[in-house]
Protein backbone atom coordinates (compact mmCIF):
# COMPACT_ATOMS: atom_id res chain seq x y z
CA UNK A 1 0.00 0.00 0.00
CA UNK A 2 2.87 2.26 1.00
CA UNK A 3 4.44 1.60 -2.49
CA UNK A 4 1.43 2.70 -4.06
CA UNK A 5 0.87 5.51 -2.54
CA UNK A 6 4.55 6.64 -3.11
CA UNK A 7 4.34 5.88 -6.55
CA UNK A 8 1.15 7.71 -7.09
CA UNK A 9 2.75 10.66 -5.46
CA UNK A 10 5.73 10.72 -7.57
CA UNK A 11 2.83 10.67 -10.38
CA UNK A 12 0.97 13.61 -9.16
CA UNK A 13 4.29 15.31 -9.20
CA UNK A 14 5.47 14.95 -12.35
CA UNK A 15 1.99 15.93 -13.86
CA UNK A 16 2.22 19.11 -11.71
CA UNK A 17 5.91 19.92 -12.96
CA UNK A 18 4.51 19.14 -16.51
CA UNK A 19 1.56 21.40 -16.04
CA UNK A 20 3.92 24.22 -14.50
CA UNK A 21 6.48 23.52 -17.20
CA UNK A 22 3.47 24.58 -19.53
CA UNK A 23 2.29 27.14 -17.99
CA UNK A 24 5.59 29.09 -18.42
CA UNK A 25 6.90 27.90 -22.08
CA UNK A 26 5.51 31.28 -22.97
CA UNK A 27 8.17 32.93 -21.04
CA UNK A 28 10.92 30.03 -21.50
CA UNK A 29 13.56 32.88 -22.79
CA UNK A 30 12.63 35.30 -20.01
CA UNK A 31 13.39 32.38 -17.99
CA UNK A 32 16.05 30.43 -19.29
CA UNK A 33 18.42 33.64 -19.99
CA UNK A 34 17.53 34.83 -16.33
CA UNK A 35 19.10 31.60 -14.97
CA UNK A 36 22.15 31.71 -17.51
CA UNK A 37 22.18 35.43 -17.00
CA UNK A 38 22.67 34.55 -12.99
CA UNK A 39 24.61 31.39 -13.05
CA UNK A 40 27.59 33.62 -15.05
CA UNK A 41 27.65 36.81 -12.77
CA UNK A 42 26.91 34.85 -9.65
CA UNK A 43 31.04 35.41 -8.82
CA UNK A 44 30.52 39.39 -8.93
CA UNK A 45 27.61 39.38 -6.61
CA UNK A 46 29.42 37.06 -4.07
CA UNK A 47 32.13 39.72 -4.18
CA UNK A 48 29.63 42.86 -3.89
CA UNK A 49 27.78 41.17 -1.07
CA UNK A 50 30.62 40.80 0.71
CA UNK A 51 31.27 44.77 0.32
CA UNK A 52 27.94 45.35 0.99
CA UNK A 53 27.90 43.26 4.58
CA UNK A 54 26.01 40.82 3.24
CA UNK A 55 22.87 42.92 2.13
CA UNK A 56 21.28 40.67 -0.26
CA UNK A 57 18.69 42.52 -1.41
CA UNK A 58 21.07 45.64 -2.19
CA UNK A 59 23.92 43.33 -4.06
CA UNK A 60 21.42 41.75 -6.01
CA UNK A 61 19.76 45.29 -7.31
CA UNK A 62 23.56 46.34 -7.70
CA UNK A 63 24.46 43.35 -9.91
CA UNK A 64 21.36 43.36 -11.92
CA UNK A 65 22.11 47.74 -12.36
CA UNK A 66 25.50 46.13 -13.75
CA UNK A 67 24.46 43.84 -15.88
CA UNK A 68 22.01 46.38 -17.48
CA UNK A 69 24.56 48.76 -18.16
CA UNK A 70 27.39 46.49 -19.65
CA UNK A 71 24.88 43.83 -21.51
CA UNK A 72 21.54 44.79 -21.86
CA UNK A 73 21.92 48.66 -23.22
CA UNK A 74 24.36 48.17 -25.74
CA UNK A 75 22.47 44.34 -27.03
CA UNK A 76 19.70 46.75 -27.18
CA UNK A 77 21.65 49.33 -28.99
CA UNK A 78 23.06 46.75 -31.34
CA UNK A 79 19.64 45.38 -32.25
CA UNK A 80 18.40 48.50 -33.08
CA UNK A 81 21.08 49.68 -35.06
CA UNK A 82 21.00 46.08 -36.46
CA UNK A 83 17.17 46.73 -37.63
CA UNK A 84 17.52 49.65 -39.30
CA UNK A 85 20.51 48.64 -41.37
CA UNK A 86 18.61 45.30 -42.45
CA UNK A 87 15.51 46.76 -43.38
CA UNK A 88 17.90 49.17 -45.42
CA UNK A 89 19.32 46.73 -47.35
CA UNK A 90 16.32 45.10 -47.87
CA UNK A 91 14.48 48.00 -49.47
CA UNK A 92 17.51 48.53 -51.60
CA UNK A 93 17.57 44.71 -53.43
CA UNK A 94 13.81 45.48 -53.55
CA UNK A 95 13.87 48.31 -55.20
CA UNK A 96 16.71 47.07 -57.65
CA UNK A 97 19.28 50.11 -56.22
CA UNK A 98 21.42 47.10 -55.12
CA UNK A 99 21.36 44.19 -57.63
CA UNK A 100 23.76 41.54 -55.78
CA UNK A 101 23.68 39.44 -59.30
CA UNK A 102 25.75 42.49 -60.89
CA UNK A 103 28.02 43.37 -58.10
CA UNK A 104 29.44 39.58 -58.07
CA UNK A 105 29.40 39.31 -61.78
CA UNK A 106 32.51 40.62 -61.77
CA UNK A 107 33.82 37.84 -59.61
CA UNK A 108 33.16 34.98 -62.63
CA UNK A 109 34.18 37.29 -65.36
CA UNK A 110 37.85 37.31 -63.54
CA UNK A 111 38.25 33.52 -63.46
CA UNK A 112 40.81 31.73 -65.32
CA UNK A 113 40.35 29.61 -68.47
CA UNK A 114 41.20 26.10 -66.59
CA UNK A 115 38.39 27.40 -64.22
CA UNK A 116 35.98 27.88 -66.27
CA UNK A 117 36.70 25.02 -67.89
CA UNK A 118 36.10 22.91 -64.89
CA UNK A 119 32.93 24.47 -64.44
CA UNK A 120 31.89 23.21 -67.80
CA UNK A 121 32.61 19.91 -67.12
CA UNK A 122 30.25 20.13 -63.87
CA UNK A 123 27.93 21.77 -66.15
CA UNK A 124 27.90 25.14 -65.23
CA UNK A 125 28.47 26.66 -68.16
CA UNK A 126 25.68 28.90 -68.04
CA UNK A 127 27.27 30.98 -65.11
CA UNK A 128 24.94 33.96 -65.28
CA UNK A 129 22.18 31.48 -64.64
CA UNK A 130 23.47 30.29 -61.52
CA UNK A 131 24.41 33.41 -59.90
CA UNK A 132 21.26 34.47 -60.57
CA UNK A 133 19.77 31.51 -58.47
CA UNK A 134 23.05 32.69 -56.01
CA UNK A 135 21.82 35.76 -55.80
CA UNK A 136 18.15 35.28 -55.67
CA UNK A 137 18.80 32.55 -52.34
CA UNK A 138 21.28 36.01 -50.27
CA UNK A 139 18.37 38.18 -51.43
CA UNK A 140 15.66 35.74 -49.28
CA UNK A 141 18.61 35.38 -46.61
CA UNK A 142 18.25 39.08 -46.52
CA UNK A 143 14.44 39.33 -46.90
CA UNK A 144 14.48 36.96 -43.89
CA UNK A 145 16.57 38.97 -41.46
CA UNK A 146 15.25 42.19 -42.52
CA UNK A 147 11.61 40.60 -41.62
CA UNK A 148 12.99 39.27 -38.16
CA UNK A 149 14.08 42.54 -37.51
CA UNK A 150 10.82 44.35 -38.29
CA UNK A 151 8.89 41.83 -35.99
CA UNK A 152 11.23 41.98 -33.32
CA UNK A 153 10.66 46.00 -33.41
CA UNK A 154 6.49 45.47 -34.06
CA UNK A 155 6.49 43.26 -31.18
CA UNK A 156 8.42 45.54 -28.60
CA UNK A 157 5.18 45.11 -25.86
CA UNK A 158 6.01 41.49 -26.21
CA UNK A 159 9.66 41.89 -25.80
CA UNK A 160 9.29 44.61 -23.08
CA UNK A 161 7.26 42.23 -20.98
CA UNK A 162 10.11 39.35 -21.38
CA UNK A 163 12.71 42.06 -20.62
CA UNK A 164 10.74 42.74 -17.30
CA UNK A 165 10.13 39.51 -16.14
CA UNK A 166 13.63 38.37 -16.92
CA UNK A 167 15.63 40.95 -14.50
CA UNK A 168 13.06 40.80 -12.44
CA UNK A 169 13.57 36.86 -12.01
CA UNK A 170 17.10 37.53 -12.12
CA UNK A 171 16.83 39.76 -8.99
CA UNK A 172 15.71 36.85 -6.78
CA UNK A 173 18.08 34.37 -8.32
CA UNK A 174 20.94 36.44 -7.32
CA UNK A 175 19.35 37.64 -4.29
CA UNK A 176 18.17 33.49 -3.47
CA UNK A 177 20.72 32.03 -5.42
CA UNK A 178 22.50 29.93 -3.50
CA UNK A 179 19.23 28.66 -1.22
CA UNK A 180 17.81 27.32 -4.20
CA UNK A 181 21.03 25.74 -5.56
CA UNK A 182 20.78 23.85 -2.41
CA UNK A 183 17.53 22.78 -2.77
CA UNK A 184 17.66 21.72 -6.52
CA UNK A 185 20.80 19.33 -5.36
CA UNK A 186 18.67 18.28 -2.72
CA UNK A 187 16.28 16.30 -4.77
CA UNK A 188 18.56 14.98 -7.32
CA UNK A 189 18.11 10.83 -6.66
CA UNK A 190 22.50 10.26 -7.07
CA UNK A 191 24.54 9.53 -3.66
CA UNK A 192 26.72 13.03 -2.51
CA UNK A 193 29.30 12.88 -4.71
CA UNK A 194 28.07 12.59 -7.96
CA UNK A 195 25.45 14.76 -7.33
CA UNK A 196 28.28 17.71 -6.44
CA UNK A 197 29.83 17.05 -9.76
CA UNK A 198 26.87 16.89 -11.77
CA UNK A 199 25.84 20.32 -10.36
CA UNK A 200 29.54 21.66 -10.65
CA UNK A 201 29.64 20.17 -13.81
CA UNK A 202 26.52 22.16 -14.92
CA UNK A 203 27.61 25.78 -13.78
CA UNK A 204 31.03 25.53 -14.68
CA UNK A 205 29.86 24.92 -18.44
CA UNK A 206 27.45 27.39 -18.19
CA UNK A 207 30.01 29.92 -17.50
CA UNK A 208 32.48 28.58 -19.88
CA UNK A 209 30.05 28.58 -22.72
CA UNK A 210 29.11 32.55 -22.10
CA UNK A 211 32.50 33.46 -21.47
CA UNK A 212 34.10 31.19 -24.03
CA UNK A 213 31.33 31.03 -26.83
CA UNK A 214 29.42 34.48 -26.73
CA UNK A 215 32.48 37.07 -25.63
CA UNK A 216 34.49 35.02 -28.09
CA UNK A 217 32.06 35.24 -30.63
CA UNK A 218 31.30 39.18 -30.02
CA UNK A 219 34.90 40.34 -30.10
CA UNK A 220 35.80 37.94 -34.20
CA UNK A 221 32.32 39.76 -35.14
CA UNK A 222 33.58 43.41 -33.93
CA UNK A 223 36.62 42.83 -34.98
CA UNK A 224 35.53 41.67 -38.31
CA UNK A 225 32.83 44.45 -38.60
CA UNK A 226 35.31 47.09 -37.92
CA UNK A 227 37.68 45.81 -40.96
CA UNK A 228 35.10 45.44 -43.12
CA UNK A 229 34.04 49.22 -41.92
CA UNK A 230 37.30 50.68 -42.51
CA UNK A 231 37.83 48.62 -46.26
CA UNK A 232 34.07 50.34 -47.00
CA UNK A 233 32.31 47.07 -47.51
CA UNK A 234 28.16 48.03 -47.33
CA UNK A 235 26.18 46.93 -44.33
CA UNK A 236 29.25 46.04 -41.90
CA UNK A 237 27.17 45.59 -38.68
CA UNK A 238 25.18 42.98 -40.70
CA UNK A 239 28.00 41.27 -41.57
CA UNK A 240 29.50 41.54 -38.02
CA UNK A 241 26.82 40.04 -36.74
CA UNK A 242 26.67 37.62 -38.85
CA UNK A 243 30.14 36.55 -37.56
CA UNK A 244 29.91 36.29 -34.57
CA UNK A 245 26.73 33.83 -35.06
CA UNK A 246 29.01 32.25 -37.24
CA UNK A 247 31.65 32.05 -34.35
CA UNK A 248 30.15 30.07 -32.28
CA UNK A 249 30.77 27.24 -35.05
CA UNK A 250 34.41 25.87 -34.04
CA UNK A 251 36.83 25.37 -36.95
CA UNK A 252 34.98 27.34 -40.12
CA UNK A 253 33.72 29.78 -37.81
CA UNK A 254 33.85 33.53 -39.17
CA UNK A 255 35.81 32.50 -42.20
CA UNK A 256 32.37 31.99 -43.58
CA UNK A 257 32.43 35.46 -44.17
CA UNK A 258 35.29 37.59 -44.19
CA UNK A 259 36.76 34.75 -46.68
CA UNK A 260 34.34 35.23 -49.46
CA UNK A 261 34.88 38.53 -49.14
CA UNK A 262 38.47 38.84 -49.27
CA UNK A 263 38.19 36.23 -52.78
CA UNK A 264 35.95 39.04 -53.79
CA UNK A 265 38.21 42.09 -53.40
CA UNK A 266 40.54 39.84 -55.26
CA UNK A 267 39.08 39.25 -58.28
CA UNK A 268 37.59 42.41 -59.02
CA UNK A 269 41.38 44.25 -58.85
CA UNK A 270 41.40 45.39 -55.45
CA UNK A 271 44.43 43.36 -54.47
CA UNK A 272 45.74 45.16 -51.31
CA UNK A 273 42.65 45.20 -49.63
CA UNK A 274 41.95 41.30 -50.56
CA UNK A 275 45.46 40.47 -49.39
CA UNK A 276 45.28 42.39 -46.11
CA UNK A 277 41.66 40.88 -45.48
CA UNK A 278 43.01 37.68 -45.46
CA UNK A 279 46.22 38.43 -43.55
CA UNK A 280 43.76 40.05 -40.75
CA UNK A 281 41.22 37.25 -41.23
CA UNK A 282 44.03 34.59 -40.11
CA UNK A 283 45.94 36.71 -38.11
CA UNK A 284 43.75 38.73 -35.76
CA UNK A 285 40.34 37.33 -36.14
CA UNK A 286 41.46 33.62 -36.34
CA UNK A 287 43.56 33.84 -33.44
CA UNK A 288 41.11 35.18 -30.82
CA UNK A 289 39.91 32.42 -30.37
CA UNK A 290 42.92 30.08 -30.20
CA UNK A 291 44.52 32.39 -27.18
CA UNK A 292 41.38 34.24 -25.57
CA UNK A 293 38.91 30.93 -25.55
CA UNK A 294 41.68 28.95 -23.03
CA UNK A 295 42.50 31.99 -20.93
CA UNK A 296 38.40 32.81 -20.39
CA UNK A 297 37.84 28.87 -20.40
CA UNK A 298 40.44 27.17 -19.09
CA UNK A 299 40.73 23.25 -19.65
CA UNK A 300 38.01 22.05 -17.06
CA UNK A 301 35.38 22.02 -20.09
CA UNK A 302 37.10 21.44 -22.97
CA UNK A 303 35.12 19.04 -25.54
CA UNK A 304 36.03 17.89 -28.94
CA UNK A 305 35.95 20.40 -32.10
CA UNK A 306 33.22 18.76 -33.71
CA UNK A 307 31.41 17.76 -30.06
CA UNK A 308 30.92 21.42 -30.10
CA UNK A 309 29.94 22.03 -33.66
CA UNK A 310 26.80 19.30 -34.00
CA UNK A 311 25.39 20.53 -30.46
CA UNK A 312 25.85 24.06 -31.26
CA UNK A 313 24.22 23.25 -34.86
CA UNK A 314 21.62 20.92 -33.56
CA UNK A 315 20.96 23.05 -30.40
CA UNK A 316 20.20 25.89 -32.72
CA UNK A 317 17.77 23.90 -35.31
CA UNK A 318 16.42 22.39 -32.08
CA UNK A 319 15.81 25.55 -29.92
CA UNK A 320 16.09 28.27 -32.16
CA UNK A 321 18.51 31.13 -30.72
CA UNK A 322 18.59 29.69 -27.17
CA UNK A 323 20.40 26.50 -28.30
CA UNK A 324 23.62 27.88 -29.33
CA UNK A 325 24.16 27.24 -25.35
CA UNK A 326 21.52 24.60 -24.46
CA UNK A 327 22.98 22.31 -27.34
CA UNK A 328 26.80 22.82 -25.99
CA UNK A 329 25.58 22.31 -22.35
CA UNK A 330 23.15 18.99 -23.21
CA UNK A 331 26.38 18.04 -24.61
CA UNK A 332 29.35 18.62 -21.94
CA UNK A 333 25.89 17.41 -19.48
CA UNK A 334 26.30 14.07 -21.53
CA UNK A 335 29.53 13.59 -21.41
CA UNK A 336 29.77 14.47 -17.56
CA UNK A 337 26.87 12.15 -17.11
CA UNK A 338 28.64 9.24 -18.80
CA UNK A 339 32.07 9.93 -17.33
CA UNK A 340 30.47 9.74 -13.76
CA UNK A 341 28.37 6.51 -14.92
CA UNK A 342 32.09 4.93 -15.84
CA UNK A 343 33.58 5.62 -12.73
CA UNK A 344 31.46 4.69 -10.71
CA UNK A 345 30.90 1.33 -12.45
CA UNK A 346 34.79 1.19 -11.90
CA UNK A 347 34.55 2.04 -8.04
CA UNK A 348 31.89 -0.07 -7.38
CA UNK A 349 31.15 -1.97 -4.21
CA UNK A 350 32.02 -5.32 -5.41
CA UNK A 351 34.72 -3.73 -7.33
CA UNK A 352 36.39 -2.27 -4.23
CA UNK A 353 35.99 -5.82 -2.03
CA UNK A 354 37.67 -7.51 -4.76
CA UNK A 355 40.60 -5.20 -4.78
CA UNK A 356 40.97 -5.35 -0.64
CA UNK A 357 40.61 -9.20 -1.10
CA UNK A 358 43.82 -9.06 -3.87
CA UNK A 359 47.55 -9.11 -3.07
CA UNK A 360 49.18 -5.38 -2.91
CA UNK A 361 50.99 -6.74 -6.37
CA UNK A 362 47.38 -7.42 -7.98
CA UNK A 363 47.89 -11.24 -8.84
CA UNK A 364 45.21 -13.42 -7.95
Amino acid sequence: MQTVEYKSFLLLIGLVSLAFAWVLWPLFGAVFWAAVIAIVFDPLNRRLLVRMKNRRNLAALATVFIILVIVIVPLLITAAALAQEASSLYSQVQSGELNLSRVFQPVFDALPHWASNKLGGFGLTNLSAAWEKVAAAMANGIQFMATEALSIGQSTFSFLVSLGVMLYLLFFLLRDGLTLADRVKDVIPLPGNQREALVRKFTVVIRATVKGDILVAALQGALGGLMFLFLGVHASLLWAVLMAFLSLLPVIGSALVWLPVAIYFIATGSIWQGIFLIAYGVLVIGLVDNFLRPLLVGQATKMPDYVVLISTIGGIETFGLHGFIIGPVIAAMFLAVWAIFSESTRTSPEDRTVRRALPPDGSA
